[in-house]
Formats: structure tokens, sequence, C-alpha cells
């Protein structure tokens, strides 16, 4: 029977629907309306490199994890800060990386090196930046400089228009809006990226329920990336 268990153990693993939580609305990495983005796309096509199906389901962004720990989901697109170990949970490599950098209007020849430099100046920034920044921000908010809004898209406009001083966006994320604002014709001025905190890849990690479909999703990852698919889904959203 010795070549039976051979057969068993040798055959692929049957193709699976994979049911991921994603968050809302995240321009230009998630698109719910069309299932589309760069996170959905990046994260289907490598599950398919093994001939997995992703169905994605959105939460808001404070369920995604939850939805993994009830079991209402097979994988998620991040645990969020929160550690789903004790939950069954494996981590697979990045998908996405978010870097988020403070933006502001080159002509301001602004510099921003430490926290004192927000001194005196205006910051808008996402939801929630300010309890993941807190020694930049803290400061700035009990100043009453500091404003969160959820729609980038007004991020951009505002600091275009000069009625704050620094953004603080994902440089993609900010990328994608100032591209939208452009085809509408939205004057834009030249600006600087500055770097305050440096990307740890661990922080945003999709996680998968059973090991074989997260090393599934691994391979694929590297196969998008080794014949530069990967760059490509990227260029859909953010090249001129």
């Amino acid at each position: 029977m010795r070549w039976l268990t051979w057969l068993v153990l040798s055959l692929p693993l049957a193709a699976a629907e994979v049911t991921m939580a994603f968050g809302e609305k995240i321009p230009p990495f998630c698109f719910p309306q069309t299932n589309s983005g760069i996170e959905i796309e990046v994260i289907g096509e490598a599950l398919a490199y093994k001939g997995h199906v992703l169905v994605p389901r959105y939460y808001p962004f404070a369920r995604v994890p939850v939805a993994f720990k009830e079991r209402q989901v097979d994988a998620t697109m991040s645990d969020l800060g929160e550690d789903l170990t004790p939950y069954g949970a494996n981590y697979a490599e990045p998908a996405v990386f978010y870097d988020n950098v403070l933006i502001t209007l080159r002509s301001r020849n602004l510099s921003l090196r430490r926290p004192e430099d927000l001194k005196g100046l205006t910051v808008i920034a996402f939801n929630g930046a300010a309890h993941r920044y807190p020694q930049w921000l803290e400061p700035v908010k009990k100043a009453g400089n500091y404003y969160e809004q959820n729609d980038q898209e007004i991020q951009v406009k505002t600091l275009m228009k000069g009625r704050y001083d620094v953004v603080l966006s994902d440089r993609n994320i900010f990328r994608y809006f100032s591209l939208q604002l452009k085809k509408q014709g939205f004057p834009l001025l030249p600006v600087v990226e500055q770097p305050f905190t440096q990307i740890n890849p661990k922080d945003y990690r999709p996680v998968f329920r059973d090991p074989q479909i997260r090393d599934d999703f691994n391979a694929g990852l590297k196969r998008l990336k080794e014949s530069g698919r990967y760059q490509a889904i990227y260029d859909k959203y953010l090249k001129e």
C-alpha cells in the first residue's frame, strides 16, 4: 500500500475558493464595487497561480481581524496589528506595502526630520494616524492643528489650496488621487515626500487559515514578481 500513500501525497491540492476579508475602500488598493485594485489583483493572481479563486468580503476596518477570529472568512488582507496566531493564522509574505510619508508643497521648503519640526504647522492625515504615530502627531493634535479625513482625495485638494501645511499619507494613495485630479483638470503643484518612519514588512501581511494555501499564495506572489506582472499591476493604477 506504500504506492497508494505516495500517490495521495503527491496529488496537487484541489483548487479552493478562498474568502478573504478586506477593508471597505482603499483606493487604489481596493475598490469593492468592482472587486479590483492593486491589492485585490495581486492577491487574486497570486492565488490563481495554484488554481485557487479569491472571493473578497468587505468589512469596516475594525471588523477585518474579527471576521477571521469568528471564522467568517478563510483569510484576511492583514491582521491590522493584532496577532491572529492563536486563532489559527498562517502569515504569508507581504502582498503590498503601505509607505506613509509626510507630504508638503515644494514651494514651502519645509524640512521635517523630527516631531518638533511639525510645531506650528497644520496637518491632515487618514483616520487613525494619530493613534499609529502618537510621537509625531499628538503634540499637533493638542495644539489644535490636526485633522483626520478618510476621503484622501480631499487631502490632496486641501494641500494644493494651502489649507493645510502637511499631508500624512501613503505615497501611492496620494499619487493615485493626484493623477485622478489631474485628469479632471485640477491644478497640481510640485510636492516633496518626506519619510518619517521605516517600512516594516511584517506590519502588513495576508493571513490564511490553511497553511498549504498560504504556501501556494507565496509561490504565486514570487512568480508575479519574477515575471514583471507585479509591477504591471502597480503601473496600471499609478502610471500616467
